[in-house]
């Protein structure tokens, strides 16, 4: 039977009919035809025919990849011209120095070979003893090298005044050339040992990358057994198209028993064998669809640390409205490739030390979905800071802060999703197949039954575990997190998690465990980044403490089992992130989406009267959170978290006298909370001190533009 095949992780040619290996001519074996058998006569012993000697497998021939690629062969030419046009330029700036240098060492050579003191030989009588007739014999050496040097000189002027008259005039400018050449090349420093031959270069062009460098930074990492066994390069080094370093193609050798995935976990070692530092050095297994197999690397080694230098603005400030079906503008790799997260049917978890980018890079993911009116954001900021205040504006729920008050907000919010999730889950069960073939949300299923997508995005998720004093009241919220973790994506809810404490106990594994995406900034060790990551992730090369303290908004992206990717993510700050915060609020009012707290929030109305609320009462409201209520001496402290530089050094006499000039009438400067009595401030006094048209451009919670069908 014919079949077609193709030689597989080799590139080769279809061709029809069973396939054999090549077989070189000298290892042909003749096999005799049996002789016929006459029947019910007994077989000999079956002996299998030999098998040839040595086989070969034909291997395509490969051309370089500057002849096949037109962009590596302008990026290598341009590089080459670049390092050329340098060592050009060095070498015109250091010529009359070094021609200098060797005329005056010229000089000094011969003026110490021509004054060299004269020889004195005693000569004595070889028979006696005693000496000769002639004491000293003085041989006048000087006057020689004297004579020497005129007739060397002069023979050399007459040679160049005959080569002008029968040659031409450019034999004595031939001899000057190579004169001074000859001066150059005598006045040239000397290097140390293994010092560059031209400063600067090598460092930017890392011009000693070679296969022999190669094969001995797998030997000493293991990978290699013995001198002889060498790795097998299936591409040149060349450069890469961006010019900003080099790159190849390799096989481990066979019969030594080592995986792509082994060179991958002794990266550090590779990289401080080929003097880099391992930020540099990326390596990448060649998987079966992309034509490679389980010893097959992809090396790509930078000229300096990639993700050093001013982030790139994020691609969605300028959006006017996103699609949150579609993937999310992350970031860029060390390549300069673009990274987006489809955050759709997964969920994600985001961990890393303070003050490393953590929180700017999940506000990516938040801001995608503002930009989308068929988005209903629910999210919970345990710290409370202002990282995520612009989102009250939009969002469907919002806690911030991790106070009693705020824990018991945040479980209810967690209550009323699972409550939702379960709703959707009943609906898209009753729903034929015809309009619900996959039992999962579609966009016109979203539209038709009002079913946004929904972002559960929770910020510091630690806040609320430390704020829990029993340990059974944890366990019961780590159990509706991961519920939602696991169950909520297929219902159009996707959970994101941060934690900037990557312990046990900050991170539970029963949550980590079941979250798809995750990422990771700087952390302090190897057992952190798996704390994030996943179990055993450092070992497979998705290690974030290999990152330093310069590599802010830098992280470890794992996006499957054996996928991860270093990414420098896109920038959005503050002000940028308030501005499409209040595109989404004007998005969500023109489909007629904007639902549950937005619809009440005072610092939008404001906005969109041309009000600005004092800065006190802003920051009172937003302490205030979800309470109607609160304690002096709860307030303060909740006010130096928002803004420690403002009310760092505030009592409750200044406190109370900045509200009074605010406008603020206090109605009762005692207020009950559980039954005990304490000196504190009411929601609706604060709220007093506002117009009364402002309060009045509150939107009504309405519902969507396109109408359920019935």
């Amino acid at each position: 039977m014919s079949t077609e095949y193709a030689e597989p992780g080799r590139g080769g040619t279809v061709v029809a009919g069973p396939w054999t290996p090549t077989v070189e001519p000298a290892d042909t074996v003749e096999v005799a035809e049996p002789a016929p058998v006459a029947a019910g006569e007994v077989l000999p012993a079956a002996r299998p025919a030999p098998l040839p000697a040595r086989t070969r497998i034909a291997d395509p021939i490969r051309l370089p990849a500057w002849v096949t690629s037109r962009t590596v062969a302008r990026a290598t030419a341009r590089h080459s011209a670049r390092v050329a046009g340098r060592v050009a330029v060095r070498s015109t700036w250091r010529a009359p120095e070094a021609v200098a240098r060797g005329s005056w060492r010229a000089g000094r050579f011969w003026w110490s070979w021509v004054n060299a003191e004269d020889l004195a030989v005693e000569l004595r009588d070889a028979d006696s003893g005693k000496l000769g007739k002639d004491v000293f014999v003085v041989r006048d050496h000087r006057k020689v090298r004297w004579y020497i040097t005129g007739s060397a000189l002069g023979g050399t002027g007459i040679a160049e005044a005959i080569g002008a008259v029968m040659a031409g005039e450019w034999v004595p400018a031939l001899s000057g050339v190579v004169a001074i050449s000859a001066a150059g090349i005598a006045g040239r420093r000397r290097r140390a040992a293994g010092a560059p031959l031209v400063a600067g270069i090598e460092r930017e062009t890392k011009a000693d990358l070679a296969p022999a460098h190669l094969n001995d930074a797998f030997r000493a990492a293991g990978l290699l057994r013995g001198a002889d066994s060498s790795l097998v390069l299936r591409a040149p080094i060349v450069r890469d198209r961006l010019d900003r370093g080099w790159e190849t193609l390799i096989d481990l050798p066979r019969g030594g028993g080592k995986t792509a995935a082994d060179a991958i976990g002794k990266l550090p070692t590779i990289a401080a064998e080929l003097s880099v530092d391992e930020i540099q050095l990326v390596m990448r297994r060649v998987r079966a669809h992309e034509g490679g197999h389980g010893r097959r690397l992809s090396l790509w080694i930078a000229d300096d640390d990639p993700y050093i230098g001013k982030p790139t603005p994020s691609l969605l400030i300028d959006v006017e409205r996103f699609d949150f079906w579609k993937a999310v503008p992350f970031g860029q790799d060390a390549r300069g490739n673009r990274i987006d997260i489809l955050l759709l049917w997964q969920s994600a978890f985001f961990g890393g030390l303070p003050r490393r980018g953590k929180t700017f890079s999940m506000r990516l993911l938040v801001a995608a979905a503002v930009l989308d009116p068929w988005t209903q954001l629910w999210l919970a900021d345990g710290k409370g800071g202002a990282d995520f205040r612009a989102v009250a504006q939009v969002a469907h729920r919002y806690v911030s802060g991790a106070d009693p008050d705020d824990l018991e907000a945040f479980e209810a919010m967690l209550d009323a999703l699972i409550s939702e999730m379960s709703r959707r889950f009943a609906l898209l069960a009753s729903l034929p197949s015809s309009v619900c073939p996959e039992g999962k949300l579609t966009p016109q299923i979203m539209r038709r039954y009002n079913l946004p997508l929904i972002p559960f995005v929770i910020d510091e998720l630690q806040e609320y575990f430390e704020a829990v004093e029993e340990e059974k009241d944890r366990q019961r919220i780590i159990g509706k997190l991961a519920r939602v973790a696991r169950r909520g994506p297929a219902a159009g809810i996707m959970p994101v998690y941060a934690s900037q404490r990557p312990d046990a106990k900050s991170v539970p594994t029963k949550l980590r465990e079941i979250v798809t995406y995750r990422y990771s900034t700087q952390v302090t060790d190897k057992t952190s980044s798996d704390m994030v990551l996943g179990d055993g992730k450092a070992k497979a090369g998705a290690d974030a403490s290999i990152l330093s303290e310069e590599h802010k908004g830098v992280g470890v992206l794992v996006t499957g089992p054996a996928s991860f990717v270093t990414v420098k993510a896109d920038l959005l700050d503050n002000p940028e992130f308030e501005v499409i915060c209040q595109r989404g609020r004007a998005l969500r009012l023109a489909e007629g989406t904007l639902t549950g707290q937005a619809c009440g929030d005072i610092g939008a109305a404001a906005t969109q009267t041309g009000y600005t609320i004092p800065q006190i009462i802003g920051d009172v409201m937003e302490a205030f959170g979800q309470r109607s209520r609160m304690w002096t001496e709860d307030l303060l402290p909740a006010l130096v978290n928002i803004d420690e530089d403002t009310y760092g050094e505030w009592d409750s006499t200044k406190l109370a006298a900045e509200l009074d000039d605010a406008g603020v009438v206090r109605t009762m400067k005692q207020v009950k909370i559980n039954g005990e009595n304490r000196a504190g401030w009411l929601l609706r006094d604060i709220e007093g001190a506002i117009p009364p048209e402002v309060l009045a451009a509150r939107p009504v919670e309405g519902a969507p533009s396109t109408p359920p069908a019935g």
